[in-house]
């Protein structure tokens, strides 16, 4: 029920479903007795518009996520695995087409490869299924391990967790299927907007992970106050930093995270 929930009341609280939600109704309104709220409500949707799309808004929402986890720190020696969150592949253009289809986060796949040239003996997990309400085969492991292999690290090195539908499952799956053992040392490699969601629930799970913080979405404190005059950049950056805070509460609210913005662990 959380999974179906959190893929449609979720998704209809997103800036621009809102936006065109909001749109609707004011139209409807138009045609009724209360035509001057209708058009008051026109008037406040389009403003929210123009403020999700050109002000810093964005920014402002993706900072506190972005620079909660630092870079990870490679001093502290190999680790004996690493873990690669899914939400890069699109499995049902991948099955359409019959290659692999890189929709976004393409450092998710792109800073494995690097670290598994850095690091031999580590093992290499990519963890992520489908994330549709109704589901088919069409799944994002499936293809993953071809962009993997093909940018360098050899199939035997790899293991694939195919069934998982978020981030929960995946922390439950992939601590299922690698069994970590006491005193190893385990990279999660996902967006920076995304690790402090994941390494919360990478620690609720038991599955103690270092954080590896890739595919930024600002450079840093200098964007916070920068406007855009691209619309969709802006919008872009609002959806997917609101899209992240909703995730985060949710997960706290169910008690999947232990805490509501999770930061590195205090040693």
């Amino acid at each position: 029920m959380f999974f179906i929930l959190s893929k449609t009341f979720g998704a209809a609280l997103l800036p621009f479903n809102l936006i065109i939600e909001l749109g609707i109704v004011s139209v409807v309104l138009m045609a009724t007795r209360f035509a001057a709220f209708g058009r008051k409500l026109a008037v406040a949707t389009l403003v929210l518009l123009a403020l999700v799309s050109f002000s810093p808004l964005g920014n402002l929402l993706l900072y506190p996520l972005e620079s909660r986890f630092p870079p990870w720190d490679p001093s502290r020696g190999a680790p004996d695995g690493i873990i690669v969150l899914g939400g890069s592949i699109d499995p049902d253009l991948s099955v359409a087409h019959q290659t692999p289809i890189v929709r976004h986060a393409a450092d998710r796949l792109l800073a494995p490869a690097e670290l598994a040239r850095r690091y031999p003996k580590a093992r290499v997990v990519f963890t992520g299924g489908s994330a549709n309400v109704v589901s088919n085969d069409a799944r994002e492991a499936d293809w993953a391990g071809t962009v993997l292999e093909n940018i360098g690290i050899a199939k035997d090195r790899l293991i694939m967790e195919r069934n998982s539908r978020n981030t929960f499952e995946n922390a439950l799956f992939t601590k299922q299927m690698v069994a970590p053992k006491p005193g190893e040392r385990w990279l999660l490699v996902t967006s920076a907007y995304h690790m402090p969601r994941s390494m919360g629930i990478f620690r609720k799970a038991g599955f103690d992970v270092e954080a590896y913080p890739v595919d930024w979405r600002m450079s840093g404190r200098d964007d916070l106050f920068s406007f855009t005059n691209v619309g969709t950049d802006g919008l872009g950056r609002t959806e997917v930093a609101v899209r992240e805070w909703l995730g985060l509460l949710a997960y706290r609210l169910r008690g999947r995270t232990g805490e509501l913005l999770p930061g590195p662990a205090k040693d």
